[in-house]
């Protein structure tokens, strides 16, 4: 039988040529047994790479091991060629502790830092910003690597994909973007996906080099991939691939195929890339009937036998200590002394000055933003740092916030610290998915820090208007995984900065915007730590307890120089994930009463799971409702009467004293 493919002989090592085959014909058997394990109801769920195996297969071929990949869920042959042992995949698909994830996610969504492997999230787009930091550290540590990420001709529709190509491209990243275009994203098809002849016409724009590659004939994208790959080591730059194939199987099995014209699926079939490839190699002589045989058979005895390995394996008993230790990645807090010698500083000069001291003791650390470099940042707190720490390590980014937070990611992955500025706490609307779903998620899922610090400049008062006024600090306590951080002293602010750089696990840092210039405090010059999770009891009183964090804290401590009378217990939380709960309900138990102050508006905010825990730990030592103050039910306006109105300053005093009196 002949080949239905175009293989040029431009391999002649003979070994390499069986080497690709067996590299092909071990996932399509892999395949074929879990669509057998699926009928079955061994396994839940199959996303069939069957008909793109030479993609996977050859690009990660024409990689060194050491050089890090991001697949996709079809790229079963990325896994094997990097030779992972297969009970291990056979135990993650089974949800068992030997697979990568503790059975905490399923099929392919998962890394392993072993086999220099990072896997992919359902939200698809953020994995191509996660190459760009997985390359940025690659080039910062001049190891002349590249990196090679997966996405398919659905995921390009997503901006995610254009602003990682971007960056790549300003930014002149060692990055092979591989879009496996399979004619389907799910079952719409590439027609009503994109409006361009290919995809690869895209990298034009971005002053991209890109290449259109048979994605069924393993020799071209082997080839291909291997003189780019060389080249790239040598001549940094990002290049953009597009792999025309197509799948075979539905996109997952339940979906199946009745959407794809029948004349199409029969063309393509007589395209298989593992049958055509075979036929070739016989026809050259290069295979025999009995090598395939053979082969088929080794490889059939490695599958039963990792089979019956994982099957084998004890089912996984849930542990609840184990799934709530594994949230955060174990650290260590190293308490670093302030010092006595100290400086009448503004809450913006601190958070620059442990911005700057934390680049100096963190040699790994690089900062990114818009504008942060030479102008200084919006508000000048990165003010001279590229004249001390250079550009490389001090970043202008595109307005690209997903991108960038994704980036970040990618650093830590590749073993550097990363902070990001978000120009205002509102922006980070654009770059949620991957804070929530990479960061957050990453620890738990498969055990990989994302030592990544996000700054957010946040809140009202300066009359900044609906989009850049926001303390939405709330969107990110209600997501395991994250800290969150929110100092109102400079002293605080300063030390808690670098206690969130020096943690591993991801950090936001808010930064209210009204405190900036505003609040001044002595604050010891060194080089020093506060620990994350400790609230502050600024103020001690037997009537009441006030609970509050960011500019409320003032607020309540100009309420209470106006009002001599109320001894209150004014706690100052300062870290709102984790929460210091037990100074919270020490100080309920001893006043009997609680009020908490919030700038952000009532419904949905901290305080009111605060109100909540409050309720639950503490109601029989309770005198009176436990009460919340917040902004009122609308966006944030502009106009100074407006947003007087808007916020809970004018209104905590009158609610405090009717507490009091309850």
């Amino acid at each position: 039988m002949t080949s239905k493919i175009d293989y040029k002989p431009s391999i002649n090592d003979r070994e390499t040529l069986i080497k690709l085959y067996k590299a092909m014909l071990k996932p399509r058997m892999i395949e074929e047994k879990m669509l057998v394990l699926l009928r079955q109801g061994k396994i839940s769920k199959w996303f069939s790479g069957i008909g793109q195996e030479a993609i996977a297969v050859g690009v990660t071929s024409a990689l060194d091991k050491e050089e890090y990949i991001l697949p996709m869920h079809r790229n079963l042959g990325v896994f094997t060629t990097r030779e992972i042992p297969l009970h291990r995949l056979f135990s993650q698909w089974q949800g068992k502790m030997s697979g990568f994830t503790k059975g905490r996610d399923r099929s392919f969504h998962f890394g392993t830092q072993e086999y220099k492997i990072v896997g992919m999230i359902s939200h698809l787009g953020p994995q191509l910003g996660v190459a760009d930091g997985i390359a940025l550290a690659n080039k910062l540590k001049k190891n002349s690597q590249v990196c090679a990420v997966f996405t398919g001709e659905g995921g390009t529709s997503e901006g995610d994909f254009h602003e990682a190509l971007n960056v790549a491209s300003v930014w002149n990243l060692p990055v092979i973007f591989c879009v496996e275009n399979n004619g389907y994203g799910l079952s719409t098809p590439t027609s009503e996906q994109y409006n361009c002849e290919h995809l690869v016409d895209r990298g034009l724009g971005y002053g991209m080099e890109s290449h259109l590659i048979d994605g069924n004939n393993v020799i071209e994208v082997f080839t291909r991939v291997n003189e780019l790959a060389k080249d790239i080591r040598q001549n940094q730059r990002p290049v953009l691939l597009e792999f025309k194939t197509f799948r075979m199987r539905g996109h997952e099995e339940a979906s199946g195929t009745k959407y794809v014209p029948k004349e199409l699926m029969e063309t393509w079939a007589e395209k298989d890339p593992v049958h055509n490839f075979e036929n070739y190699l016989l026809s050259e002589g290069i295979l025999t009937n009995k090598v395939i045989e053979e082969a088929k058979e080794s490889i059939k005895k490695e599958i039963d036998e990792h089979l019956e390995l994982a099957f084998n394996e004890d089912p996984l008993v849930p542990d609840l200590e184990t799934e709530l230790s594994d949230v955060y990645r174990t650290h260590e807090h190293t308490s670093i002394d302030p010092s006595d010698q100290k400086e009448n500083i503004r809450l913006i000069d601190a958070i620059s000055q442990g911005l700057k001291q934390s680049m100096q003791q963190h040699k790994d650390l690089v900062i990114m933003g818009q504008d942060i470099a030479e102008y200084g940042g919006v508000f000048k707190i990165t003010d001279g740092f590229v004249n001390e720490f250079g550009r490389e390590r001090v970043r202008n980014t595109p307005i690209c916030e997903s991108a960038i937070v994704s980036t970040a990611y990618g650093l830590s992955v590749n073993g550097m610290k990363a902070v990001m500025e978000m120009q205002f706490a509102d922006f980070v609307s654009s770059g949620f998915n991957p804070i929530v779903n990479l960061l957050a998620k990453s620890h738990y899922r498969w055990n990989q820090q994302a030592d990544v610090v996000v700054r957010m400049p946040c809140g009202a008062g300066v009359g900044a208007g609906p989009f850049h006024s926001q303390t939405n600090e709330a969107w990110f306590t209600k997501t395991p995984g994250l800290k969150v951080i929110y100092p109102a002293f400079p002293q605080d602010a300063k030390g808690l900065l670098i206690s969130a750089i020096n943690d591993p696990n991801p950090v936001l840092f808010f930064e209210h915007k009204a405190l900036y210039r505003s609040v001044y405090q002595e604050v010891s010059e060194n080089y020093y730590t506060i620990e994350i999770g400790e609230a502050n009891l600024l103020k001690e009183g037997n009537d009441i307890s006030i609970i509050t964090y960011g500019a409320g804290v003032h607020w309540a401590l100009e309420v209470l120089e106006n009002n001599s009378d109320i001894q209150a217990d004014l706690i100052d939380l300062r870290s709102l994930q984790p929460l210091d709960t037990k100074m919270i309900y020490t100080s309920v138990r001893k006043t009997g009463k609680a009020i908490i102050l919030q700038e952000d508006s009532l419904f949905g905010g901290i305080a009111s799971d605060l109100s909540a825990m409050i309720n639950e730990n503490c109601f029989e030592f309770l005198d009176a409702p436990v009460k919340r103050v917040a902004s009122i039910e609308t966006p944030i306006p502009f106009q100074p009467e407006l947003e007087k109105q808007y916020l809970p300053k004018n209104r905590f005093e009158e609610a405090l004293k009717k507490l009091i009196q309850y």
